[in-house]
Protein backbone atom coordinates (compact mmCIF):
# COMPACT_ATOMS: atom_id res chain seq x y z
CA UNK A 1 0.00 0.00 0.00
CA UNK A 2 1.43 3.37 -1.00
CA UNK A 3 0.63 6.94 -0.13
CA UNK A 4 -0.24 8.71 3.09
CA UNK A 5 -1.81 6.61 5.84
CA UNK A 6 -5.44 7.47 6.56
CA UNK A 7 -4.66 8.74 10.08
CA UNK A 8 -2.34 11.40 8.63
CA UNK A 9 -5.30 13.23 7.14
CA UNK A 10 -7.21 13.17 10.42
CA UNK A 11 -4.27 14.78 12.21
CA UNK A 12 -4.28 17.70 9.78
CA UNK A 13 -8.03 18.43 9.73
CA UNK A 14 -8.34 19.37 13.41
CA UNK A 15 -5.99 22.38 13.26
CA UNK A 16 -7.59 23.49 10.00
CA UNK A 17 -11.04 23.37 11.59
CA UNK A 18 -9.70 25.40 14.51
CA UNK A 19 -8.36 28.01 12.08
CA UNK A 20 -11.74 28.05 10.27
CA UNK A 21 -13.53 28.69 13.56
CA UNK A 22 -11.09 31.43 14.49
CA UNK A 23 -11.49 33.19 11.12
CA UNK A 24 -15.29 33.14 11.36
CA UNK A 25 -15.13 34.42 14.94
CA UNK A 26 -12.80 37.24 13.87
CA UNK A 27 -15.19 38.16 11.04
CA UNK A 28 -18.12 38.18 13.47
CA UNK A 29 -16.07 40.48 15.70
CA UNK A 30 -15.42 42.92 12.85
CA UNK A 31 -19.03 42.86 11.67
CA UNK A 32 -20.22 43.54 15.24
CA UNK A 33 -17.86 46.53 15.42
CA UNK A 34 -19.17 47.82 12.08
CA UNK A 35 -22.76 47.60 13.27
CA UNK A 36 -21.93 49.83 16.24
CA UNK A 37 -25.02 51.28 17.90
CA UNK A 38 -27.27 49.53 15.33
CA UNK A 39 -26.21 46.12 16.70
CA UNK A 40 -29.55 45.43 18.39
CA UNK A 41 -31.51 46.16 15.21
CA UNK A 42 -29.16 44.06 13.08
CA UNK A 43 -29.47 41.10 15.45
CA UNK A 44 -33.28 41.35 15.48
CA UNK A 45 -33.35 41.63 11.68
CA UNK A 46 -31.42 38.36 11.49
CA UNK A 47 -33.76 36.35 13.72
CA UNK A 48 -32.25 36.76 17.21
CA UNK A 49 -34.78 36.92 20.05
CA UNK A 50 -35.50 40.24 21.75
CA UNK A 51 -33.90 39.06 24.98
CA UNK A 52 -30.71 37.72 23.36
CA UNK A 53 -30.34 40.79 21.15
CA UNK A 54 -30.84 43.14 24.10
CA UNK A 55 -28.42 41.26 26.37
CA UNK A 56 -25.78 41.14 23.65
CA UNK A 57 -26.09 44.75 22.54
CA UNK A 58 -26.03 46.10 26.11
CA UNK A 59 -23.16 43.88 27.25
CA UNK A 60 -20.04 45.53 28.65
CA UNK A 61 -17.87 42.85 27.05
CA UNK A 62 -15.79 43.68 24.02
CA UNK A 63 -16.39 42.64 20.41
CA UNK A 64 -14.03 39.65 20.57
CA UNK A 65 -15.84 38.12 23.53
CA UNK A 66 -19.27 38.88 22.07
CA UNK A 67 -18.28 37.27 18.76
CA UNK A 68 -18.68 33.87 20.44
CA UNK A 69 -22.19 34.52 21.83
CA UNK A 70 -25.21 32.56 20.63
CA UNK A 71 -26.77 35.78 19.32
CA UNK A 72 -23.96 36.46 16.86
CA UNK A 73 -23.74 32.80 15.89
CA UNK A 74 -27.46 32.87 15.03
CA UNK A 75 -27.22 36.20 13.20
CA UNK A 76 -24.06 35.28 11.29
CA UNK A 77 -24.07 31.50 10.76
CA UNK A 78 -21.67 29.45 8.68
CA UNK A 79 -24.01 29.78 5.67
CA UNK A 80 -23.66 33.59 5.84
CA UNK A 81 -19.91 33.32 5.33
CA UNK A 82 -20.30 30.70 2.59
CA UNK A 83 -22.60 33.11 0.73
CA UNK A 84 -19.93 35.81 1.05
CA UNK A 85 -17.47 33.43 -0.60
CA UNK A 86 -15.27 32.86 2.46
CA UNK A 87 -13.44 29.60 1.71
CA UNK A 88 -13.31 26.77 4.20
CA UNK A 89 -9.95 25.18 5.00
CA UNK A 90 -11.41 21.87 6.17
CA UNK A 91 -14.38 19.99 4.72
CA UNK A 92 -17.23 19.45 7.15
Amino acid sequence: MTGIPHFGIAEVLSPLRDIDKWVRRKLRCYIWKQWGSAGYRELRKRGVTVREAWNTSKSAHGPWRLSKTPALTIALPLAFFKNLGVPSLAAR
